[in-house]
C-alpha cells in the first residue's frame, strides 16, 4: 500500500482512496491472501512507497531474478 495514494488530490484537494474504497481494498487483499493459502502460496502486502519496498523485499530474498510492475493511469488536466 503506497501511502501517496491516500493523500488529497492535487487540485481539490479530496482523498485519492476514501473509507468505502480503503474497505474494499482491504477486504480484497484478505480474500486473494486466503484464496492463495488455500492453494500452498502466500501473499506478501508491505505499507510504504514501492520504489523502496521493492528493493528492500529484493534485498531480503536476494534471488530474484525478475520483477514484474505496472504504473497506474493517471489522469491528464
Amino acid at each position: 500500500f503506497d501511502p501517496r495514494h491516500y493523500l488529497g488530490t492535487h487540485c481539490y484537494g479530496f482523498p485519492k482512496t476514501g473509507p468505502h474504497r480503503l474497505r474494499f481494498l482491504l477486504e480484497s487483499v484478505k480474500d486473494l491472501r486466503e484464496t492463495l493459502k488455500k492453494k500452498g502460496s502466500t501473499l506478501v502486502v508491505r505499507k510504504g512507497k514501492p520504489e523502496d519496498v521493492v528493493r528492500d523485499l529484493i534485498t531480503q530474498l536476494g534471488s530474484v531474478s525478475a520483477v514484474a510492475f505496472h504504473e497506474e493511469v493517471r489522469e491528464l488536466l
